[in-house]
């Protein structure tokens, strides 16, 4: 099959530090290769990958500090995609809604994966304006919002099966790895490890729109003996930071899409204690991969139970359900599903309105 894949250029493809789209773009595009596809990948210049890149701007947006507007690069993005379009039997996007006017116009065979919220308000009249678009959700949860729209399919995100390696553990800290926003609740996180008297490392990124909130609510809270802040780690440090965690706290309060967090850390082995929103009760198996808690006193408790958890179990559930392969497989089937039935957006009659 001939795919394009087409990436944001915040981030390279994977990215060097913090990045969840455009890493799930690189482990999607990579095993479409691996399995005999010829992939084209759209991304930063500073992408890697054994698809054939084309490269967009010569480095990602968010570390070029030279780039004032991103939004310019990718209209010059979807442009390039058009004007190859031909080349393609299917172009797969993950840049949200930026592409859908030059689609509708269009009679290429395409899907977009929304990785983001959709319970913004702002986004119902411009989902409304584009029905016909097919999409694909990463959980079932993210769909609620916006159950009208013409989804495809839900297609959990999943990782390279020897990504990370299996630690035993039983790990000598609480970790909490992410952005340091406020949906994230990382809050949360320090105050358990504080109730329970045990240390917590903090693996995370700070946007520019979130450095007052961490400076003027979490920059304070990290003055303590059990808290240890590390700043963004790469993905080579991922096997240790969350391979040697007692558990990974994911202390969310907002309707998360997925979270990939979640299954880096049962990759490693470590379970994870995750407050209930958004997808989670699709990722985490109560009781068998870790606990799925309402409350302070929830999550202290599943804690203080985190040793009945089987590490090994929480490999076995990543390697069923959350490999990279398996992801492939998935949109595979949805590609061929949309070339058997030449499904593509009707253009609308605009000389009729």
């Amino acid at each position: 099959m001939i795919i394009a894949q087409v990436a944001p250029l915040y981030e390279s493809v994977p990215p060097a530090l913090y990045g969840g789209t455009e890493r799930v773009v690189s482990y999607l595009t990579e095993a479409l290769v691996e399995q005999g596809h010829r992939v084209t990948l759209f991304a930063s210049g500073d992408s890697v990958t054994a698809a054939e890149l084309v490269p967009i701007v010569p480095r990602a947006l968010r570390l070029d500090h030279g780039v004032v507007d991103q939004l310019a690069h990718h209209i010059t993005m979807i442009e390039q995609v058009f004007k190859q379009a031909d080349r393609f039997e299917v172009i797969h996007f993950h840049i949200d809604y930026l592409h859908y006017l030059a689609t509708r116009r269009s009679r290429i065979t395409q899907l977009t994966t929304l990785h983001g919220r959709l319970d913004l308000p702002d986004l119902v009249p411009l989902y409304r304006e584009f029905p016909e678009m097919p999409v694909v959700s990463i959980s079932d949860a993210q769909r609620e919002p916006l159950p009208w729209l013409n989804w495809l399919a839900t297609v959990h995100h999943g990782l390279p099966a020897s990504l990370h390696r299996f630690q035993p553990g039983p790990g000598s800290y609480l970790a909490f790895i992410g952005r340091l926003s406020p949906e994230k609740r990382v809050d949360r996180a320090i105050e358990i490890a504080k109730r329970l008297g045990m240390p917590l490392k903090i693996a995370a990124k700070v946007s520019d729109t979130d450095r007052r909130y961490f400076h003027e609510t979490i920059e304070p809270l990290l003055d303590h003996p059990l808290i240890e802040y590390l700043g963004e780690i790469d993905e080579a440090a991922k096997d240790d930071f969350l391979g040697n965690a007692i558990a990974l706290l994911f202390p969310i309060h907002w309707p998360e899409p997925f979270g990939l967090a979640m299954i880096e850390a049962l990759a490693c082995g470590t379970p994870v204690v995750a407050y209930r929103h958004g997808s989670v009760p699709e990722v985490i198996d109560h009781g068998r991969t870790g606990f799925i808690v309402e409350s302070l006193d929830d999550a202290l408790a599943a804690v203080e139970r985190i040793g009945t958890i089987d590490r090994r179990e929480c490999r076995r559930a990543f390697e069923e359900r959350f490999t990279a392969d398996r992801m492939a497989r998935d949109y595979t089937a949805i590609y061929q599903r949309l070339l058997e039935s030449g499904a593509c957006p009707q253009t609308p009659n605009y000389a009729n309105q």
